[in-house]
C-alpha cells in the first residue's frame, strides 16, 4: 500500500483496452542509443527496469515514421522496417514480462536541427513551409503528396504498434517538431488546405494523422497525442491565448479519435490562463480536460528542482516534494502525470515514492543523458 500522502498517484486508471495500476507515466525522452535505427537489448533492458520499478505506463523515446528525413540524429530509432520493428517487439515483450504497460511515441522531427548539428539526413529536411522557426528557412516545404505520404506513414506506425502488442500509441505533436510546425502560425505559411489564419485550420494535418491512426488500430486501442504551447525554438510561443482558441485547437483532435491529450508544460504547476482562474488555476492539462472532456496527462519538471530544459545545458537538480501534484490529482484536474528526468535517472523512483522513501530519491545529473541507467 502507498503511504497516504501519495495515495492519489497509485489509483488505477482504465480507458478502453488500457488498464494501468497507477497514474504515473514515464515521459518519452530521446536517448539516441539505437544505431542504424534498431533498438537493441540494452534498450529493452532499460525499459524493462522501469516496468520492474512499477511505472504505470511507459512511453518510449521518440521513434520515427517511414519518411526519408523523419529523424534528426542517427541514433534515433525507427518504427518501421523489419529489423527495427523486431527490436521493438523484444522491448514490449520484456516490458510485459515484468508486468508493465507501454506505448511507442511515433514522431517526425520536421526541420528541427538535432543534437549533432553536423549530421546530414539522407534527404532534405521537410516542414510545412520550409521554415524551422519564424523567419528562419531550413529545408523544403512539403508538397501535398509529401503530406499524404506522411499521414499514411503515421497510420502504418500506429498499426504496427498494435500488431507488436503495445498497449497504446502516442503521436508526437509538440515541441516544435513537424506536427507542431503545422499548428504554429510562425512556421505554417501555407495557402492550401493545410494552412490558414486560425489554429483550427492549421490543425487539419494533425486531425488527418489522428484519423489515419484511428482507422489503423480500430475503436478500442487508445491513442495519445502529445501537445505543447511552447516550442524549443521559442519557449514563450503560444498557440492558444484563450480557452476559446484552445477549444478550436483541441476539440477537433478528440473528435478525430485522440483519447488522451498529453499536455506538455515546462513547469506543470503553472496556470494556463491565470487571468481567468488565478495563480492557482488549472494548468494546460486541466484546461484541456475541461474543454474537451478527454483524459489528460500533465507533465513538466515533476519531482525535481530546476527546469527540465536547463538540464540539457548541464544544470543538475535535486528532489522536491509532490504535494502540489497530489492535490491536483485529488481534485481530478488531470488524470495521469508524466515524469521525465527523475525516472530517467532512477528506475526505482516510483517504488520509492510509493513507500515514502524520500531519503532514497536521487539527485539528477545531466550525465544520465549519456547512458541507459
Amino acid at each position: 500500500m502507498p503511504v497516504p500522502q501519495v495515495a492519489a498517484l497509485f489509483q488505477p486508471f482504465r480507458l478502453k483496452s488500457l488498464s494501468l495500476k497507477n497514474r504515473i507515466v514515464m515521459a518519452p525522452m530521446t536517448r539516441c542509443f539505437s544505431p542504424l535505427g534498431v533498438p537493441g537489448d540494452n534498450v529493452a533492458a532499460y525499459y524493462r527496469r522501469r516496468a520492474e520499478g512499477d511505472v504505470g505506463l511507459i512511453l518510449s523515446e521518440g521513434t520515427v515514421i517511414d519518411r526519408p528525413a523523419s529523424r534528426n540524429d542517427p541514433g534515433i530509432p525507427f518504427f518501421h522496417g523489419d529489423a527495427p520493428l523486431a527490436g521493438w517487439k523484444r522491448v514490449i515483450d520484456a516490458v510485459h514480462a515484468a508486468g508493465g504497460k507501454m506505448g511507442p511515441q511515433i514522431w517526425h522531427t520536421g526541420s528541427v536541427v538535432g543534437p549533432n548539428a553536423d549530421w546530414v539526413p539522407p534527404a532534405p529536411v521537410e516542414s510545412p513551409s520550409g521554415l524551422v522557426a519564424p523567419g528562419k528557412p531550413r529545408g523544403v516545404a512539403m508538397t501535398e503528396s509529401d503530406i499524404a505520404d506522411t499521414i499514411a506513414a503515421f497510420g502504418r506506425a500506429a498499426a504496427d504498434a498494435k500488431r507488436l502488442g503495445f498497449d497504446t500509441v502516442e503521436i508526437h505533436g509538440a515541441h516544435g517538431y513537424l506536427i507542431d510546425q503545422f499548428f504554429w502560425a510562425g512556421t505554417n505559411h501555407r495557402t492550401d488546405g493545410y494552412g490558414g489564419a486560425s489554429i483550427k485550420q492549421r490543425a487539419r494535418f494533425a486531425v488527418e494523422v489522428v484519423k489515419q491512426a484511428r482507422a489503423a488500430v480500430g475503436p478500442d486501442f487508445p491513442i495519445i497525442i502529445r501537445l505543447s504551447q511552447w516550442k524549443q525554438q521559442d519557449y514563450a510561443a503560444r498557440l492558444a491565448e484563450t480557452p476559446a482558441a484552445m477549444s478550436e485547437w483541441l476539440v477537433p483532435l478528440v473528435e478525430a479519435g485522440a483519447d488522451i491529450l498529453h499536455c506538455s508544460q515546462r513547469r506543470f504547476w503553472e496556470p494556463e490562463f491565470p487571468e481567468i482562474d488565478g495563480e492557482n488555476g488549472l494548468n494546460f492539462a486541466g484546461w484541456a480536460k475541461k474543454l474537451t472532456g478527454a483524459a489528460t496527462i500533465s507533465v513538466g519538471s515533476v519531482g525535481l528542482s530546476g527546469d527540465f530544459m536547463k538540464a540539457f545545458g548541464g544544470e543538475a537538480s535535486t528532489p522536491v516534494g509532490l504535494d502540489s501534484l497530489v492535490q491536483r490529482l485529488e481534485r481530478e484536474e488531470f488524470d495521469l502525470i508524466a515524469v521525465g528526468r527523475a525516472i530517467l535517472g532512477d528506475p526505482a523512483w516510483v517504488t520509492k515514492v510509493r513507500r515514502g522513501d524520500t531519503a532514497g530519491l536521487k539527485n539528477f545529473s545531466p550525465a544520465a543523458f549519456a547512458e541507459l541507467v
